[in-house]
C-alpha cells in the first residue's frame, strides 16, 4: 500500500520516468488489491483506534467505576451475594477483582443464557451499576473489527483483506524502492511539488516507514483469523496438556471460557481444561479449610495474583476455579506476567499453573504481539497504535486522492494500470504469487478467483473490460 503511480526521478518533478514492465505488473497488483483492501483497512483503523482508547480510558466492563476507599473490603462472598441478588435467579460465573483500592469490583451473573455484569462497591456491597455483558461501545467496535458482525463470513472477508494487505506491502515496497529517486526522496516527503506528485511522495514515504509496523499488525491480527490463525498457526503452537501429569482432563478446552470476544490467552485456547473430582494436584489450602470463593480469593492473593485478576467460578461437579491474569484482557500491562491457575473445586488442590515461561515460542510471541496489537501495554502503546492507525487512514485516503487525480477527465471508470505484455522474469513474479498463496491461503484463493474472473468473463465482455481497466 505504498505507491500507486509512476515513478519520478529525483530533481525532475514534472518528468515521469518510463516504468519497466515489472513495475507495471506490481502497480497493477497493487491497484486491484487496494480496491478490495481500502474499505476494510479504513474500518479496521477506526475501530482499532476506538477500542484502544476506550479500553485505556473507560475499561470494558465497568472496571473504572470509582469508589471511596475504606479501611477494609468486605469478603468477596458478601459482594457476590449482592451481585446475584441484583439478578434474581442468576448464577455467579465470574469475579473480576479491582485494579486499585478506589475502584469497584465486577461480577458476572448469568440467567437464561444472558450474562449481566454487576458493579459492586467492595466496601459496602452496594450495587453501583448493572448491564448486559459486552454491550458497550468497545464491543460494537470489537465486533466490527473482528467479523463485521457477520460471523464466519465477516471473519473470512477481513482475513482476505489482511492477506491481500501483504500483497500491497510487497508490491508497494518494490515500486517505491529507490532506483532513480535516491534515499532522501524515498524517506523524506517532497511536499513542495503539489498535485499528484505531492500525494504520491507523501503516500510512498509514509508507506515505507510504516511497512514493518503494518506487517506486524497484519500478522498478529491474522493469527486470530479463522483459517490462517486457527487452522495453520495456532493448531501446532498450543501449550501441551501432557505437562499436567496425572491430572484428569475435561472434554472442554480453554476456549470454552470465551464468550463472544476471545478472552483466553492464544496459547491455551485449544488445550483441554483440567477436571475436578480426584485427589490429583498440589495441596494449596490449610487442612480443614473449606473451598469457597473467599478461600479461593485468599489463595489467589497468596500465590501472587495482586491487583486486578479474574476468577471463573465452577458451575458443574467437574468444573474448576480458574484464576487468570493476562494483558489481552487488560488485567496487566505486562504480557510476560500472564498466568492461568486451575484449582479443584472439591479439594482446593492446584491442578495446573501455566505461566508465560511455559508457552511455546509462538505462544510467547503472540502474548507480546497481541498486547502490542491491542495497545494494552500502557499509554505509550496506546499512542503508538494511534499513530499507526492514523497512518493507515492517510495511506487509504491518499490512494483515493491519487486515483482521482489520475483518472481520465470526466470519467469515473477505474483506469487501472495497464497490463504489461511479454513481461520479463514472469517466472519470478509467479513464484512470488505462489509463495503468498501458500503462506496466506485466503489471499491465494482470492487471486485465483480474480484470475478466473478476468479470463472467463471480463476478457469476453468489452463493456466490463473497459469499466474495470
Amino acid at each position: 500500500m505504498v505507491s500507486i503511480d509512476t515513478p519520478i526521478a529525483s530533481g525532475q518533478a514534472d518528468t515521469p520516468v518510463r516504468p519497466n514492465k515489472l513495475y507495471l505488473a506490481a502497480w497493477r497488483w497493487h491497484f486491484y488489491a487496494g480496491l478490495y483492501v481500502i474499505p476494510f483497512f479504513i474500518m479496521l483503523a477506526i475501530t482499532g483506534m476506538g477500542m484502544t482508547w476506550l479500553a485505556h480510558i473507560d475499561g470494558r466492563d465497568g472496571e473504572r467505576t470509582a469508589v471511596v476507599a475504606q479501611q477494609a473490603a468486605l469478603p468477596v462472598s458478601a459482594q457476590a451475594q449482592a451481585a446475584v441478588a441484583a439478578v434474581p435467579g442468576g448464577t455467579l460465573k465470574q469475579y473480576v477483582a479491582p485494579r486499585a483500592e478506589d475502584l469497584a469490583a465486577i461480577f458476572r451473573v448469568d440467567r437464561d443464557g444472558v450474562a449481566t455484569m454487576v458493579v459492586i462497591d467492595p466496601y459496602t456491597a452496594k450495587v453501583l451499576d448493572q448491564f448486559p455483558r459486552r454491550s458497550g461501545w468497545y464491543d460494537v467496535f470489537d465486533n466490527l473489527h473482528s467479523d463485521l458482525m457477520l460471523g464466519v463470513t465477516g471473519d473470512r472477508m477481513i482475513e482476505i483483506a489482511a492477506s491481500l494487505g501483504m500483497v500491497l506491502i510487497a508490491s508497494g515496497l518494490y515500486m517505491w524502492w529507490p532506483r532513480g529517486l535516491g534515499w532522501r526522496a524515498t524517506l523524506i516527503p517532497q511536499l513542495g511539488r503539489g498535485g499528484r506528485a505531492m500525494w504520491r511522495s507523501a503516500h510512498g514515504v509514509i508507506g515505507i516507514w510504516m511497512s514493518l509496523f503494518l506487517v506486524f499488525f497484519l500478522v498478529s491480527g491474522l493469527s486470530w483469523a479463522g483459517v490462517w490463525g486457527e487452522k495453520m498457526v495456532q493448531a501446532w503452537s498450543q501449550f501441551p496438556a501432557e505437562k499436567w501429569d496425572n491430572v484428569p482432563l475435561s472434554d472442554d478446552t480453554h476456549a470454552s471460557m470465551n464468550h463472544g470476544p476471545k478472552e483466553v490467552p492464544w496459547a491455551l485456547e485449544q488445550t483441554p481444561m483440567p477436571a475436578s473430582g480426584s485427589d490429583a494436584g498440589e495441596p494449596a489450602l490449610e487442612p480443614g479449610t473449606t473451598v469457597s470463593i473467599d478461600s479461593m480469593d485468599a489463595l489467589a492473593r497468596r500465590i501472587g495474583f495482586d491487583g486486578r485478576y479474574q476468577m471463573n467460578v465452577p458451575t458443574s461437579p467437574t468444573g474448576v476455579y480458574t484464576f487468570s491474569r493476562d494483558s489481552m484482557s487488560t488485567d496487566s500491562t505486562d504480557p510476560t506476567s500472564d498466568r492461568t491457575v486451575h484449582v479443584d473445586r472439591h479439594t482446593g488442590n492446584i491442578l495446573a499453573d501455566v505461566r508465560y515461561e511455559d508457552y511455546s515460542l509462538a505462544g510467547k510471541a503472540m502474548a507480546v504481539g497481541i498486547a502490542l496489537h491491542m495497545g494494552t501495554m500502557g499509554l505509550w502503546s496506546v499512542l503508538a497504535n494511534t499513530l499507526v492507525c492514523l497512518s493507515v487512514l492517510f495511506l487509504c485516503f491518499s490512494s483515493i486522492a491519487m486515483w482521482w487525480k489520475r483518472r481520465p477527465a470526466g470519467s469515473l471508470r477505474l483506469a487501472a494500470p495497464p497490463l504489461p505484455r511479454d513481461m520479463p522474469l514472469w517466472q519470478g513474479a509467479m513464484l512470488i504469487a505462489l509463495s503468498v498463496s501458500l503462506a496466506f491461503p485466503m489471499a491465494g484463493i482470492t487471486l485465483l478467483a480474480v484470475l478466473a474472473l478476468d479470463v472467463l468473463l471480463l476478457q469476453r465482455i468489452p463493456a466490463l473490460k473497459r469499466a474495470l481497466s
